[in-house]
Parts: C-alpha cells; sequence; structure tokens
C-alpha cells in the first residue's frame, strides 16, 4: 500500500512481493492519497501525485496490478463516520505530534485490505510506529492477512528514501542528513557497550572487584572495572545521549534542524525502554528541515547479559577452618 510518487523503496518492497509471490501468484500495488491521515496545515494538496510514473515503476518492479481508486470511490459516502482507532499506542510520537493520523491510515489500510484481500501485506520498517499499529490492528481484529516488514531503503549518504526528500533543498538536505547520522551514532554507541559487556562477562568485574582494587591503590583499573560491570545496565541511556549530540548540533547548522522527538522504543507499543532493557528496540527521530518533516529510525537488539557461566575469578574460595583470612581480599 503506497500514496504514490513512487521511489526506490516502494520498488524495493514490490520486488520483495514479487519474489514471495513466485511466478504465478500476483503482486497488487494500492495508490491513494489518504484524506483521513492528514492534519490541519499539513501537506495534502502539496503531496505529490505522479500516478504515469508510479505505473511504470510499479511495472519494472513486477507488480501486476496497480489499484488507484479515487477519494469518491475509497469513501463514496464523504468521510466515513466509523473508524478504526489507533489507542495508546497511536497517541504516541508521531501520533502526539499528528493527531488522528494513525486513526485515518488505520482506517484506509483496514479498506485496502477488505478490497485487495492479500495473503501477504508489505510494508516498509522506516515508518515503524505505522507497521507496528497495523500489525496491532490485524491481531486485534483477525484479519486473514500475513504482515511483512521491509528494511528501510537509503540513499548512498544515508538518507533514508521519501516522498517528502524531492521538497529538500540542498543546504536543508545536508542538515537532514543529521537524521541518520544520529541514529547510525545510537547504534554504534550500543556496539561500543556491549563489547564492553562482553569484556565483563570474559572477566567478570562486580562492584566488590571495583572496591578491592581501590584498596589497593588501583584507581584507574577499579574505574575500569566499575564502568565494565555497568555497561549493560546502562546501554539505553548511552545511546540516547550519542544519538542527541549529533541532534543538537545539527540544530546548530544553516538551516537548522528541529526536533520533533527522539526516543528509544518497545516495538510492541512504542513506550520508552528503560535502563537495563534486553530485547529488541527501535530507536526513531522525526524532525523538520524548512518545511519538511521527515522521520527515521534503526531497529537494536539488546541482548541480555550471559550468566550461564560463573567465572572462578568471580567466586571467592571458602576460608579454611580455623582461620581468619577475608575472601573479600581476593582480587
Amino acid at each position: 500500500m503506497t500514496m504514490g510518487a513512487l521511489h526506490e523503496g516502494h520498488a524495493t518492497l514490490v520486488r520483495h512481493a514479487r519474489d514471495v509471490a513466485g511466478p504465478h501468484g500476483q503482486v497488487v500495488v494500492t495508490v491513494f492519497v489518504n484524506p483521513l491521515q492528514f492534519g490541519a496545515g499539513e501537506d495534502l494538496d502539496r503531496y505529490p501525485r505522479t500516478l504515469e510514473a508510479d505505473l511504470k515503476v510499479a511495472e519494472q518492479a513486477g507488480a501486476d496490478v496497480v489499484f488507484a481508486p479515487g477519494v469518491d470511490e475509497v469513501y463514496p459516502g464523504g468521510e466515513p463516520q466509523v473508524r478504526i482507532s489507533a489507542g495508546p499506542m497511536g497517541e504516541r510520537l508521531e501520533g502526539a505530534a499528528r493527531p488522528g493520523h494513525f486513526d485515518g491510515m488505520l482506517t484506509v489500510v483496514a479498506k485496502l485490505l477488505h478490497l485487495t484481500a492479500p495473503d501477504l501485506a508489505l510494508y516498509g520498517e522506516k515508518d515503524a510506529q505505522q507497521l507496528a499499529l497495523i500489525r496491532r490492528m490485524v491481531r486485534d481484529l483477525n484479519f486473514p492477512v500475513e504482515i511483512v516488514g521491509v528494511p528501510t531503503v537509503r540513499e548512498p549518504d544515508g538518507l533514508a528514501l521519501s516522498s517528502r526528500n524531492r521538497y529538500l533543498a540542498a543546504g536543508e538536505r545536508r542538515t537532514a542528513l543529521a537524521l541518520s547520522t544520529a541514529l547510525f551514532a545510537g547504534r554504534e554507541r550500543l556496539a561500543a557497550q556491549q563489547a564492553l559487556s562482553a569484556r565483563a562477562q570474559a572477566a567478570p568485574a562486580s562492584r566488590a572487584r571495583a572496591d578491592a582494587l581501590t584498596a589497593l591503590g588501583e584507581a584507574r583499573a577499579a574505574a575500569d572495572a566499575h564502568a565494565v560491570s555497568q555497561a549493560a545496565l546502562r546501554c539505553p541511556s548511552a545511546v540516547r545521549t550519542a544519538a542527541r549530540a549529533v541532534l543538537d548540533d545539527a540544530a546548530r547548522l544553516r538551516p537548522p534542524l528541529v526536533l520533533d522527538y527522539l526516543a528509544l522504543v518497545d516495538p510492541s507499543d512504542f513506550t520508552e525502554v528503560p535502563d537495563g532493557f534486553t530485547g529488541e528496540a527501535v530507536l526513531a527521530v522525526a524532525a523538520r528541515v524548512g518545511t519538511t518533516r521527515l522521520i527515521d529510525n534503526v531497529p537494536l537488539t539488546f541482548a541480555p547479559e550471559d550468566t550461564s557461566e560463573e567465572s572462578p575469578r568471580d567466586t571467592p574460595s571458602p576460608t579454611p577452618a580455623g582461620t581468619d583470612e577475608a575472601p573479600g581480599a581476593a582480587v
């Protein structure tokens, strides 16, 4: 499902669908600029409509059919009085910035799923909150369809492909690169924190070990041991800090980047993850450059610390009977 103005990201979805459907299956692309998901002051009239070019992109990518209904066909009685509600998840992040957007999006997705009756429906992961809400709607309302997410397609400089990129002037585009740069910085910080965690697993560094090193006058080693022991616990905060630093710098550019939000969330409900979190997460950002609003995200995995085996160095030896030796002195 698309709103048209097809680009390489959409073409990737169609090619993926073609591979999944095989030579005897059918791939249907929908093109519909949905008025229900545009709020007051948003760019409904400005949104590009390039149906002839879209037909060529879809055909070359392997689509069998392009379904491009008009507004009167999708909403024959005018705006529908009965709509899908996105619920609490639809009020966070993008939903808070664009009230009612996700209700309108889910309503048209539900209608188009009924009208096209697919076995599988493919959506880009760039719109991560949209994808999560569609999956939740399909599960909650028992739609007979499998929802498939396809990774974000990026331009060579890292900018996520979007129909809105065409609005960016040269200087604005340079500023807009801060979105992907910030996300990659967060991802790199996570890798570094997890490398520290791996060190902790290889040579356990408990707080007791750090205190013992301090007692022996090994202040530098003690600080390192404490940092290693805390690496896994503070990963989410470190990821946010690394990404935020890039965005703060971009706010001082000309033209500046105006941040809407930076969030590190659980993809099941789009609530912020706490320090100590393990599992799948999404680092998401939204910002304006000039008059253009852009979103982007990267998926992250916070791995749990491996505690399956304890190193002998982390387990104090028993004190022999009849001695006064304190096991806490061992390092």
